[in-house]
């Protein structure tokens, strides 16, 4: 019976430690950096690499060997091997109403310059253009700020009142990350295969070439976003577009420049007594800005016209119109809505420009001259990396003050009058604020104008008001940290794919 009572002993025991496991499943919690991490490293999807972090406990040693076991990331890529090479794709839709541009990193400039990157880079570039909802390249992108606010909003909503707090926060974790996927590139689905995202023909790639590879970041431009546009009469338009070719003489048309030839011989007697008696104006950036939307006039002749005529905007106009500067008066309301997108990617790749260059019809949009503009102002901003807005005028106001500063408390101008100080302060500026910006470059096709020169131009041979509204540049690796490496070991390693 003592022999019998002994084996019970251990029984007890084994059950005691039983609760052990239980206390260890807790899963480990992953926070969204070292995703980011190993998804560097690894090229592996996110959701790969959120499971392989919580097996191994958040070592990320340990989560590339449980990834590469699997069979999701071909080659340990090390931390210091950033991918800074690649290629700027850039995708136009055919009514050019919308563009995109988008920067695609490899390791290496052999990768980048093989056909089925380019491919892969160009496809990209039209899957965002498809996909007007995404504004991240992953879910991973969103800041823990706009989480926070969405979260609020949602715990708020009417059909979660009276659940339990766990069943909320459960139901509203669901519909957050439905949300954000939603505006992330990488889990939409492909545009030439819909069974795969984006995530796993990228994987695929990798794969295939490889390489690792980041889609790194996009641009994207419609036009007229954000703009007020006018209900026209169709009909209405094209008679007035007609009115432009016609060629009888006996036309209405012909009349008017004679009900407008009095008007301009009347006022020009007025001018000079006015410069006599009004006062020196002072006039803002933002009335100079607005009179240019009008008028199409330069930046220096809209100013003029505005200390001449005391700021008054209707007579400013005028003056502008008499001295052949202004075309034609566009009334406030008449915006320039219409107009194209236009790209430029130099000839290697590194560099994407996308434009937005208004008309006010759509007849002027598809005009042959119109579209040879636009695509000009694509490369002029491509060879000018100083352009950084369209004019001066857009500048903020914060950044002159400070560069103000930096400049009045240069060691050059020690000892001098505040006077001469502030002069030459101001030319420095000026000569500063005119290299970032793009109205006041030298025209590459023609270095002996200037853009704003060559827009008044083209205004003047399309009747119409033009205007460069915005830009997005891409410079291949800008902000990345590159490497040095040893070309010839490069070629090596390259080589060793091909051999047999």
């Amino acid at each position: 019976p003592v022999a019998e009572a002994a084996p019970p002993a251990p029984a007890p025991a084994a059950e005691a430690v039983a609760p052990a496991p239980a206390a260890e499943a807790a899963p480990f919690k992953v926070d969204a950096k070292m995703v980011k991490d190993l998804r560097a490293r690894s090229g592996a999807a996110m959701l790969d690499c959120k499971n392989a972090l919580t097996e191994a406990v958040g070592d990320i040693e340990a989560a590339m060997t449980w990834l590469r076991k699997r069979g999701i990331a071909k080659a340990d890529k090390k931390i210091g091997n950033v991918a800074v090479e690649g290629a700027v794709a850039s995708y136009v839709h055919f009514n050019s109403k919308l563009g995109v541009i988008c920067e695609v990193n490899s390791e290496t400039d052999f990768v980048a310059q093989n056909a089925i990157f380019k491919e892969f880079t160009a496809d990209l570039a039209m899957q965002i253009a498809a996909n007007p909802s995404i504004v991240y390249v992953s879910s991973a992108e969103v800041s823990d700020e706009e989480k926070a606010k969405a979260k609020v909003v949602e715990m708020a909503k009417e059909d979660l009142e009276g659940k339990p707090d766990n069943v909320k926060e459960k139901i509203v974790e669901g519909r957050l990350k439905k949300q954000f996927e939603e505006v992330a590139l990488m889990g939409q689905k492909w545009l030439k295969d819909e069974d795969k995202t984006v995530e796993e023909i990228l994987k695929e790639r990798i794969a295939k070439l490889g390489e690792n590879l980041v889609i790194r970041r996009f641009a994207r431009l419609t036009l007229g976003e954000g703009l007020e546009k006018r209900d026209a009469d169709f009909a209405g338009g094209v008679e007035q577009e007609l009115e432009k070719y016609r060629s009888d003489p006996a036309a209405a048309p012909a009349e008017e420049p004679k009900a407008e030839a009095p008007k301009a011989e009347e006022k020009p007697k007025e001018e000079p007594k006015a410069e006599a008696d009004k006062p020196v104006v002072v006039i803002s950036a933002a009335e100079v800005k607005e009179l240019r939307q009008r008028c199409g006039a330069g930046i220096a002749d809209t100013k003029k016209a505005l200390v001449e005529s005391g700021g008054d905007m209707e007579k400013a106009m005028e003056w502008l119109k008499k001295k052949g500067m202004a075309k034609a008066d566009k009334k406030a309301g008449n915006l320039s809505a219409e107009g194209a997108i236009a790209t430029y990617v130099h000839f290697n790749n590194k560099i994407g420009v996308l434009v937005e260059v208004n008309s006010e019809t759509d007849f002027v949009a598809i005009n042959a001259n119109f579209k040879e503009f636009a695509s000009d102002v694509a490369m002029q901003i491509a060879a000018n990396p100083t352009v950084v807005c369209i004019s001066t005028s857009e500048v903020p106001v914060d950044a002159i003050a400070k560069e103000r500063e930096i400049e009045m408390a240069k060691e050059d101008l020690e000892g001098k009058p505040d006077a001469v100080k502030a002069k030459i302060v101001e030319g420095r500026l000026k000569k500063k604020y005119e290299e970032m910006a793009l109205l006041t470059q030298k025209w590459i096709k023609d270095e002996d104008k200037t853009v704003e020169q060559v827009l008044k131009e083209t205004i003047a041979k399309l009747g119409e008001n033009i205007i460069i509204r915005r830009f997005s540049r891409i410079n291949l690796g800008e902000g990345l940290a590159k490497k040095e490496a040893d070309f010839a070991a490069g070629v090596e390693k390259e080589l060793e794919k091909y051999r047999a």
